[in-house]
Parts: structure tokens; sequence; C-alpha cells
């Protein structure tokens, strides 16, 4: 860490990195809702994909307004109010539950989406200035590895809660658990002090007239467009894992949001924590580069439906993803300077794939088989090879 953190920056490393874990619960645990309101509500795979479409729906509503809120009042009360929030939306699982209503749900998604794109918009751009430039991209993947672990333990606590053998569930007892945590942390985050960085501009910002303008910067707004895309791919991909291995009977619903814990999501955290070790080395570019290779490779065996190979490609498919989010973002924000926080919220304005994705995926899945379906993130992986193929060149010259 000595290498990728300035030594005064130690600490609110430590405890922005914890923010990470707490929206990578959030995000996963998702995928298990999806498939428990199919089975409990006796919905369609598409209908079941609005569980994505209103939690990320909320991150393109939001993400101006946070971004506006972050440059006004500064990252430590942009998390604070992102915690509150979250809080809250989790709490409002337990009215939900005794009503049964699959519409209030979507509105208590929508609530702890808004405030997680708060979260987001804040600690991304903060873990990218805590070091030097070069080390932006290696040190956001190290935090987002802790993103990786929330994402293991949501399916896990998420799948055994509401995967009950009994065949009882209490949809909102884990949304109450994480309501009360996470309403702590905002109490905490609202004692301690932060330091505020201040962003210095870049000689590429500077022109004749001043700063250039935020929308001259060309990879910035392919940036925005590949991230877009990855979050088709993984919300896609990860909201469908279940269905995935159900439908062609390889393990039942229960014990696949245990596998989709540690098998694809833990491979995905462990992906990360190796991608911030090897950025330490190789350049981002060249390693961003690599692994969007992989996840085409990886989701065209799926396509073809292999057997076996195509299960063993889905899960390849988590560790060479791993890496994408968090390197696209710090690459996208190089050379902002002054415009950072608000070229933040716009690339928050990104997981609205996430809507997109789980629906077109949810819609071929139901037309053709879940095999085929895989042609969506497949598709975006593309798009990501591009920016990749991109950046890299630029890097050469």
């Amino acid at each position: 860490m000595q290498n990728l953190v300035k030594k005064e920056y130690k600490i609110p490393f430590i405890l922005v990195t914890s923010l990470f874990f707490l929206w990578g619960f959030a995000h996963a645990i998702l995928d298990v809702l999806n498939k428990h309101f199919q089975d409990v509500l006796i919905i369609t795979r598409a209908h079941s994909a609005w569980v994505q479409v209103m939690f990320y729906l909320g991150y393109f509503v939001m993400a101006i307004p946070a971004g506006l809120f972050i440059n006004k009042y500064g990252y430590r009360k942009g998390v604070v109010f992102g915690l509150l929030l979250y809080g809250i939306g989790s709490l409002l699982f337990i009215p939900g539950e005794y009503w049964m209503s699959f519409n209030f749900f979507l509105f208590s998604l929508f609530v702890i989406a808004c405030g997680l794109v708060f979260l987001e918009t804040a600690a991304n751009p903060y873990m990218t200035e805590l070091g030097d430039r070069e080390t932006a991209a290696s040190r956001l993947n190290l935090a987002q590895s802790f993103n990786g672990l929330g994402c293991i333990c949501g399916p896990l606590i998420g799948g055994l809660l509401l995967f009950s053998e009994g065949g009882e569930s209490n949809i909102s007892l884990p949304y109450t658990l994480m309501g009360i945590i996470v309403l702590g942390v905002a109490l905490a985050f609202y004692k301690i002090r932060l330091p505020e960085i201040v962003h210095e501009a870049d000689e590429e910002e500077v022109g004749e007239n001043g700063a250039r303008g935020l929308w001259s910067h060309k990879l910035f707004i392919f940036g925005i467009i590949s991230l877009f895309c990855y979050e088709i791919a993984e919300i896609s991909i990860n909201s469908f894992f279940i269905n995935y291995v159900v439908d062609d009977g390889w393990m039942n619903a229960r014990d696949a949001s245990v596998v989709l814990s540690f098998g694809g999501l833990g491979l995905f955290m462990c992906g990360r924590f190796a991608g911030s070790w090897i950025m330490r080395y190789i350049r981002a570019e060249k390693v961003l580069f690599v692994c969007a290779i992989g996840t085409v490779i990886s989701t065209s065996l799926v396509v073809l439906d292999l057997g076996i190979l195509s299960l063993i490609a889905l899960f390849l498919g988590y560790a060479f993803e791993a890496i994408m989010f968090p390197t696209i973002f710090a690459l996208s924000l190089r050379g902002l300077g002054n415009y950072t926080k608000r070229a933040s919220s716009y690339l928050m304005m990104s997981p609205i794939g996430g809507a997109v994705g789980p629906l077109m995926m949810g819609y071929v899945a139901d037309q053709t088989n879940m095999s085929f379906s895989f042609i969506v993130p497949l598709l975006s992986f593309i798009v990501v090879l591009l920016y990749a193929w991109k950046v890299k060149q630029r890097s050469l010259c």
C-alpha cells in the first residue's frame, strides 16, 4: 500500500474502502432477489428484470445531482447523505414485505440506488487522488477488491435467507440487517473528518482561453460508453447466472446462490486483487486490453453452448471482467483535473446499462434459451475491447 497511497492519506483510504464492501453487497444480493421474485410472485424472467431496471435507473436519475452536491459540499457529506438514503431504502423492505407489493419493493431498491450513486460518485474519484496519478488504476482496483468481497457475501447471505429449505423466507430480513449496519456507518462518517482533495489542473487541460471543455476529451466520452457497455455485460451475467445453471440442470437455486458467491464472485474478487498487483508493474491500459480479449473469448464459448466447457468459461469470465470498471473509471478521469468531480458524476450514469442489459437478456432468453442470451454481454464486451485498444494505442503515442 505504501507505493499506492500517500502516507497522510492511509487512514482515509482504509475508511473509504469500507464503503466499497457495502455497495458490493447491495449490488450482488439483487441477483438472488431476482430469482426469488420469479418463484414467489410467479413472474417471468423479463418481468423480474425490473429489479435491476429500477435499481440502475436510480444511478441514471441521481448521478448529476450527486455530482452537484459533492461539488458544493465535498466528499464526506456526499458519503454521509448516500449512506442515509441507502439505510432508509433498506428499511423500507419491512413495510414492503407486509404489503407484499412488487412495485413497493422496486421503489425501495430505487431509494437504495440513489444512496449508492452518492457513495460511488464520491468514493471512486476520491481513491484516484490519494496517490500518484500513475498508480490511480491500481489503487482503485485494490479498493474495489473489497467491493468484490461484498459481492461474495450478498448472494451467500441472501441465498441462505431467501432460499430456505422449508420453503418459507423473510424478504425483509437481509435488508433490515443491512439498513441498521449502514446507518451505523453513516453515524461514524458524520463524526470523522475526511481531508478534502484539491484538484490541480493538468497542463493538457489548459488552452488559450483557459480550461478546455470536459466534452472535448474524446477518451472520456468513449470511457462513458465503455462503462455503459460493461455494466450491461456484468449485470446481465450476474442477474441470470442462477437461471443459467438451474435451467441447464447443474444445480438448484439455493446451491447456485452459494456457487455464485464463492465461485463466480470469488474469482471476481481475486481478479481485482491480482489486477491491482499486476498494474504496479504493467500499465493499466495493457492489462485492460488482455482482460477484454479474455471476456470476449469466454462469453463466446457460453453462447456456443458447449456443456461443461461453457460453464468453465462462464467462471473464467468473472476473473477477466474483474478489473474493468475501476480501470476504465480511472483511465477516463486521467488528465481532467478540476473537472474530476463533475466527470465522475457523468461516469456514474453508466450503470443505467445495468437496467438495459437484464431486460434485453431476459427477453432474448424468453424467446430462445439462456445460453444464446449471452449474446447481449458478448456484444458489450466487444465495445470494451475497442476502448481498451484505443487507450492502449494512445498510451504508445
